[in-house]
């Protein structure tokens, strides 16, 4: 595993400022080292306990939390969504009409509670694609100027407002789909998502430094945010902390999660053992498998065409590698895991009982250039 450190530092000397990486097998510790600094201009170091921002390596964790709920019978995955969050009752969505204008009509199908999980709800992000997306956009941005304190269940009330990018259960499209999985967890489950997750998960599993929100203790940890210009330029950032505040009351199930690399690496290593770890069951190996399994149609893969994750399929909120030779991968077919924002990455894989996770806080990440060669390290140092 020395050839992950002699990588991470030719990271560093490109990219971040700093970076770590771990990785596991069959519940033992193989490799945890770290490069460069979590604070650049104090030179401090990047350690163990280095608090990030994982963004959307959160999306795997809230999946992971509502599969609790599945096995417990608290819903079915083709259960329709307005049974559980009635403002999804009768979506409409957005289609051209003859003279090239959108209009709106009533779905074909409600979406059910799987669309969430696998985005095929029609849900998105904001952005200026689609007039979803503008919507979207337009609402965020009124949100911040009218100072609205959100969580979960009023973002689920206004993007059910909006009318969908696409029929629910036809195409694949990343955006607020997981966030709405947080709200649907929340109402089935009586408690927060911070609370179920601390409850179900994090305490298990021993994931002391894993919350929503810093603490006086865990932002004095917290690794610098940094911006890199097109000539290696790193410059701190503060973009992105309001979330993790006091005041605020939002727990983005889909990207709003701090962990440090030993506490998200007990997590990943948990469902490359089939669902437990250290004595402590969180799921069942069979939903582990389920989770893992590609859900997406031919139709609907040809949306999830982002070029790096090509040879993958895309399961209960995870990646899942479907063909290596396409991939260009040594790994082994349903290897899973997703990333995050700012470059941080997680790679499980049940049938070598193998785990990692990688760590830094930069944009652009990098992610297409650091990820499938940690990778194909990672599985060229196995026997």
């Amino acid at each position: 595993m020395n050839r992950l450190t002699e990588l991470m530092q030719g990271f560093v000397e490109k990219g971040p400022a700093g970076c770590a990486c771990s990785v596991s097998k069959e519940g033992e510790l193989l490799y945890q080292d770290y490069a460069g600094y979590a604070n650049l201009e104090r030179r401090e170091p990047i350690t163990e306990d280095t608090v990030y921002r994982i963004f959307s390596m959160t999306k795997v964790v809230t999946c992971a939390a509502a599969l609790i709920l599945y096995e417990r019978g608290r819903f079915l995955l083709n259960d329709p969504l307005h049974e559980y969050l009635p403002e999804f009752k009768n979506p409409e969505v957005f289609v051209p009409d003859s003279l090239e204008a959108l209009s709106t009509v009533e779905a074909k199908r409600p979406i059910r509670v799987k669309d969430l999980f696998a985005m095929t709800s029609g849900l998105t992000y904001g952005g200026e694609r689609t007039e979803t997306e503008r919507r979207v956009k337009l609402w965020l941005e009124g949100s911040r100027q009218r100072a609205e304190k959100l969580d979960a269940r009023s973002l689920s009330r206004a993007l059910a407002a909006i009318p969908l990018a696409f029929e629910p259960g036809t195409r694949w499209q990343y955006g607020f789909s997981h966030d709405v999985l947080g709200a649907l967890i929340e109402v089935i489950s009586g408690r927060t998502l911070g609370q179920f997750m601390q409850e179900e998960i994090f305490g298990p599993l021993g994931m002391k430094d894993t919350s929503f929100k810093l603490t006086a203790e865990t932002q004095g940890r917290l690794c610098t945010h940094y911006n890199r210009a097109e000539d290696g330029t790193l410059t701190p950032s503060t973009q992105f902390d309001e979330p993790y505040g006091p005041d605020s009351r939002f727990e983005s199930g889909g990207a709003g999660l701090l962990s440090t690399i030993g506490d998200y690496s007990r997590f990943a290593q948990m469902l490359a053992l089939g669902g437990e770890w250290n004595g402590e069951r969180i799921l069942s190996s069979g939903t582990v498998r389920l989770m893992a399994a590609n859900q997406l149609s031919p139709v609907q893969l040809q949306d999830y065409n982002w070029s790096y994750l090509e040879g993958f399929g895309y399961g209960l909120g995870v990646r899942t590698l479907m063909d290596p030779a396409a991939a260009g991968s040594n790994a082994s077919v349903g290897e899973f895991g997703w990333s995050g924002l700012a470059g941080t990455w997680v790679m499980i894989d049940p049938k070598e009982k193998l785990s990692a996770v990688y760590m830094q806080q930069m944009l652009p990440n990098f992610e297409a250039v650091h990820q499938p060669r940690l990778r194909n390290v990672i599985y060229g140092a196995l026997q």
